[in-house]
């Protein structure tokens, strides 16, 4: 059965994942398990996370897999949930996974779904009075600005937009000096489209000199975008920033298409960075520019996307970021002297969780990731634009 029937059907099993050798203690394993929306409008993210993590975890495996206290070697094995981009769904599978063997989860998908479900856990270590939830989550999907600092317990490796929009915009007030005014689309209902154009897009527009002469909302399930449309034709935009997911800035690409809007710069949506917008209006797109935390531009990157493939999915800053956060775990794992036994199931998940928090930095496929005292990560990143059937690189501000 293919990766991904086996992910929208709730769960990826991935015990064969422990290789059996005479060199490894194949009697001992430890779970890392995978949260996050696999079916639905955005399913795609998470399928392409839990093939991401499928990939990585055999990896580590058949590098030897993980190292104990006392010196032996353990396999990881590995599972992935679908929460479906429920906020009440993502909260009772992370209970259910804490209520596993599970040391630590990577996930979730949605922001909507991340921001209450991060409030369940508790807030503060060691505070006696909160009875929240005391295990560790390591988000590789969910990218709403500020949101690892609702608890302790919490940590990302999702890239800083803000940081990314800023400069983005500043490039193209130099590259492009003639474009003078901006117009804006979002995606209303999603918590991580909403936030990024009105909080960070707008934001980093404004303050580079770009005059907003309109917006236009709709819904993440919409499929007419006609008088999105035309609102944006009448105020003839230099720039258009469209904050949506593929599905429906697909929609109102092929809509400015069927109106003949042609802006000066079209900028899109970090999680738009993907082989979905290219599959779904790769004619419509090309141009669109995008900073994103992923690119197969080296040696290292281009070996991660190719062993995502051969499991179903597809590497983009998303996924990127699971397969980072696999590694970075089995790093803290082998530094922290876990036990990996029942009796010790509490003590493994704290000395996981003040890993994670006990990190400056951590080793990414574009490079170094700095890891910052609230749990949040700040990335390395390229702008890339859409060229026939793939993403390539415009520009590297890192170069």
């Amino acid at each position: 059965m293919k990766l991904k029937s086996l992910i929208t059907a709730g769960m990826i099993s991935a015990s064969a994942l422990a290789l059996s050798s005479a060199a490894f203690a194949a009697d001992k394993t430890v779970r890392i398990v995978g949260f996050g929306a696999s079916s639905g409008v955005v399913g795609i993210f998470g399928q392409n996370s839990g093939a991401a993590m499928s990939a990585a975890f055999e990896k580590i495996n058949a590098e030897g897999g993980i190292t104990l206290a006392d010196g032996s070697k353990a396999m990881i094995e590995t599972e992935y949930y679908d929460d479906r981009c429920n906020a009440e769904e993502g909260i009772s599978v992370l209970r259910r996974i804490a209520s596993t063997d599970a040391l630590v989860a990577i996930g979730p998908t949605c922001s909507n779904v991340a921001e209450p479900l991060f409030g369940i856990l508790q807030a503060k270590v060691d505070d006696a009075g909160d009875t929240g939830l005391q295990f560790p989550v390591f988000t590789d999907v969910a990218i709403k600005g500020g949101l690892a600092g609702i608890s302790e317990w919490v940590f990302r490796n999702t890239p800083s937009e803000a940081k990314m929009y800023d400069d983005l915009f500043a490039w193209i007030r130099e590259t492009y000096p003639d474009a003078k005014t901006i117009y804006g689309g979002v995606e209303e209902d999603f918590a991580h489209s909403r936030f990024t154009w009105y909080s960070v897009m707008k934001t980093a527009a404004e303050a580079h000199g770009f005059e907003l002469v309109g917006e236009a909302q709709w819904l993440l399930n919409d499929t007419n975008f006609s008088n999105q449309a035309r609102g944006m034709r009448r105020a003839e935009p230099d720039v258009v920033a469209i904050s949506a997911h593929p599905f429906t800035s697909c929609g109102m690409l092929r809509e400015m298409a069927r109106q003949k809007i042609q802006p000066k710069v079209l900028v899109g949506l970090t999680s738009s960075s993907s082989l979905e917008t290219l599959s779904g209006c790769a004619n419509e797109a090309q141009g669109i520019i995008i900073p994103t935390s992923f690119a197969p531009v080296n040696d290292e990157a281009k070996a991660a996307a190719e062993a995502v493939a051969a499991k179903g999915g597809a590497l983009d800053l998303h996924s990127a970021a699971a397969w980072e956060n696999a590694m970075i775990l089995r790093d803290v794992i082998n530094a922290a002297g876990i036990e990996g036994t029942p009796d010790t199931l509490e003590a493994d998940r704290r000395k996981i969780r003040d890993g994670l928090a006990a990190l400056t930095t951590a080793h990414g496929l574009l490079g170094e990731n700095k890891r910052m005292p609230d749990g949040e990560a700040v990335k390395p990143y390229v702008f890339v634009h859409a060229q026939g059937n793939a993403w390539e690189v415009v520009h590297n501000p890192g170069s």
